[in-house]
């Protein structure tokens, strides 16, 4: 009889148009499939803000992605562990007023100057990554799924530049001799760290039969830039939030 029902069951599965005898398989096993595409918003930014940086004039998110596909190995129905490989890009755009805050820069007649500058400060991050997660699932509800684990990442490409502008640099320290300076341009992409690794929470509606609705918030654990770069003076770490849909097979 168990047998028998097994079958029916089987074969109304099979006669479904969207799905594959390989899918149905992956549902025996307990096996789900998804793909999620969505857009982050967030910053590199240090925890908390040093006294240096005295104030956030603008903040610009930019447009951001980030595209993952991932399997789901469900246990007793509730509890699962999910593997996945995601592209993302985290980047942003900010403009801040700081002092003293330790610079290398280039002037317009490609002067090379260090020290400890006061005035403004634009910086420019777009950095791409492809990112694994490994994250322990959890099914709160039938429409709801809490995941958390752990993600490392490798850095495909990489920028931080950006330019200092009306203010004064002070030569080697802050007591050294004043230089005003119109504007500067600095460039710290060849000292990014390749490989990162952080700590991710997700939350997924279930809106329909295959359609979920998304929000993964992840925080980078470890600087951004390599152990060597000793130039900005605390650590910098990635926070940020994708919010988007997934389609689950």
């Amino acid at each position: 009889m168990l047998a028998f029902t097994a079958l029916l069951f089987q074969q109304n599965l099979m006669a479904q148009n969207d799905r594959t005898p390989y899918l149905i398989q992956s549902d025996f096993r307990g096996i789900e499939y998804m793909i999620k595409a969505g857009i982050s918003i967030g910053g590199v930014s240090p925890i908390p803000l040093p006294a240096e940086i005295r104030k956030i004039e603008s903040f610009n998110p930019t447009m951001l992605i980030a595209i993952e596909g991932s399997a789901t190995k469900w246990f007793a129905d509730r509890f699962g562990i999910l593997l996945g490989i995601r592209f993302e890009n985290k980047g942003m755009k900010t403009n801040a007023k700081v002092k003293n805050y330790n610079m290398e820069m280039t002037a317009s007649d490609q002067g090379y100057m260090k020290g400890a500058w006061t005035g403004y400060v634009k910086t420019k991050v777009r950095n791409s990554y492809l990112t694994m997660p490994l994250l322990a699932a959890y099914r709160v509800s039938p429409r709801w799924t809490l995941k958390a684990g752990p993600y490392i990442s490798y850095m495909l490409d990489g920028e931080f530049s950006g330019s200092a502008y009306d203010g004064y640099l002070r030569n080697d320290n802050p007591t050294g001799e004043k230089i005003f300076v119109e504007e500067a341009t600095y460039d710290f992409s060849d000292d990014l760290r390749k490989f990162a690794w952080g700590a991710q929470l997700t939350g997924e509606w279930k809106a329909f039969k295959h359609l979920n609705v998304y929000a993964d918030l992840t925080w980078g654990l470890n600087d951004v830039f390599k152990s060597s770069f000793d130039v900005i003076k605390f650590n910098m770490y990635p926070i940020y939030m994708n919010v988007g849909f997934a389609y689950a097979f």
